[in-house]
């Protein structure tokens, strides 16, 4: 009987421990946060100052811009003037196999430039080495602005088979995130919402003035007057 009771009691502990031991066998990540299912805070977009490129490739027979091209360096100046602080860095190649027609073409770039609204004043030239004598490298404009921006996508830094607590995976959300931010025309949007503009006071007097005198304050509307039923 003794020996009875001295086995029962072993095969409790035993028990009593195998169940602490399964509690204790946790993943190395033992918990989890909002982040881990909401991808805008694993991925949030950052909204800070950074460079806007535009490289314009040389071809070494390259004497003259034409005029599409000069339209877009043009186009690239206002929008310096319009969202940076009005200077516009001109990076040219030291040593590149093209370095003739940069020498040729680098004045007309700045002349698109001013054509675009940025002063003479503002208009930086600077050069950047190439490792590679032999090829033909482009020159780059740049200015500073405030951009929203996400921080690198594609990292799997471990394997989604594995997650055993049904978490998102890494990477999930990432490029939502990158295109939202690449496609805001005002990155100050994400910050806060625009005030309202103002109310049409010559509209609201009409609709107010049809309101009293008790007739229709919609606008009269014709499906004749209208291209989708002008074949009724």
């Amino acid at each position: 009987m003794k020996m009875s009771n001295s086995i029962s009691r072993s095969m409790v502990c035993l028990i009593v421990l195998l169940g602490l031991a399964a509690c204790n066998n946790t993943s190395s990540k033992s918990f989890v946060t909002t982040a881990d299912f909401n991808p805008k805070e694993k991925h949030p977009i950052v909204i800070a100052e950074a460079a806007e490129n535009f490289d314009i490739p040389l071809s070494s027979s390259l004497r003259t811009i034409d005029k599409r091209l000069g339209m877009a360096i043009m186009a690239f100046g206002q929008q310096a003037v319009s969202e940076g602080n009005g200077f516009v860095e001109v990076l040219t190649p030291a040593g590149a196999a093209n370095h003739s027609a940069v020498r040729a073409v680098t004045p007309q770039i700045k002349a698109a430039l001013k054509s675009g609204g940025v002063q003479s004043g503002r208009i930086v030239t600077r050069t950047y080495p190439v490792t590679d004598p032999a090829a033909s490298a482009p020159i780059r404009l740049a200015f500073a602005k405030v951009k929203a921006t996400v921080h690198e996508c594609g990292q799997w830094p471990e394997n989604i088979r594995s997650n055993t607590q049904n978490t998102n995976f890494e990477n999930f959300g990432c490029s939502t995130q990158a295109n939202l931010a690449a496609m805001v025309d005002n990155p100050a949007d994400l910050l806060r919402p625009r005030a309202m503009t103002p109310s049409d006071a010559t509209r609201r007097n009409v609709v107010m003035g049809r309101h009293r005198a008790g007739e229709a304050t919609n606008s009269a509307y014709s499906l004749k007057d209208s291209s989708t039923g002008a074949g009724l």
